[in-house]
């Protein structure tokens, strides 16, 4: 007597495909998740050395460095003792520095720093004016002071996973894309003067719209601690 193997029903077939199907995209979400937490810290360690890069800078050469020539030269923009146009505001100049170019999405750091402690020519004191301001948010969603007024000589960010407004490795800007990311536009719209650091958001109803920068700042109390211990400072 022959026997015949039965095999699967299309209906069957399916079921197993979408079983399997659901197993995968759970396994997905969290590896996907890791990966941007990875990201996150990748440039969060990348900024902290960009911040450390600033003090020893300005430790060996007694005054911090100008933005970047361009998106391909990341040298300082200098002309003569200042900053070529007196620009405070542009990219990381991660070629002066010895720093890598990109954060971990493959976007250029945004950098502004505080004129009188760019002058080579009259290097900076105890008493120079710093101009720039940090701002945050507190639980009930109220900007509040995450530095004193006028009190940063540099800043250096990333513009997150989304990437609005930031500018890829050769100089092209993405749109923004976000609704009601005022935070965000704050920081990469603004002067150079005003930035907000705050946590993650991917909810745009938040105070402050959704939000994923991601802002260091050289405190003046470590920089003037390194230029007193290099002799640099009186």
């Amino acid at each position: 007597m022959r026997t015949h193997a039965q095999g699967f029903t299309l209906v069957e077939m399916a079921i197993v495909l979408a079983i399997v199907g659901l197993l995968l995209g759970g396994l997905l979400a969290p590896l996907s998740a890791q990966l941007e937490q990875r990201r996150s810290a990748d440039t969060l360690r990348a900024l902290e050395e960009a911040r450390e890069a600033l003090a020893g800078f300005a430790a060996r050469n007694g005054y911090l460095p100008c933005p970047a020539i361009s998106a391909a030269n990341g040298l300082e923009d200098r002309a003569g003792t200042r900053c070529t146009n007196e620009r405070r505001l542009g990219f990381l100049p991660w070629a002066t520095l010895g720093l890598p170019k990109l954060d971990a999405w493959q976007h250029l750091y945004l950098y502004s720093v505080t004129p009188a402690f760019s002058d080579s020519g009259t290097p900076f004191r105890l008493n120079s004016p710093r101009d720039i301001t940090i701002a945050s948010r507190d639980p009930a969603g109220a900007l509040v002071p995450a530095s004193a007024q006028n009190d940063i000589p540099a800043v250096v960010l990333s513009q997150g996973r989304n990437g609005y407004g930031a500018f890829s490795d050769v100089g092209v800007q993405a749109a923004d894309m976000g609704v009601g990311n005022i935070d965000e536009k704050a920081n990469f719209q603004a002067d150079g003067r005003m930035f907000i650091a705050r946590g993650q958001a991917d909810n745009p109803a938040a105070a402050g719209g959704a939000y994923d920068d991601i802002v260091v700042w050289l405190s003046p109390n470590i920089l003037f601690n390194r230029m007193l211990a290099a002799q640099r400072l009186p």
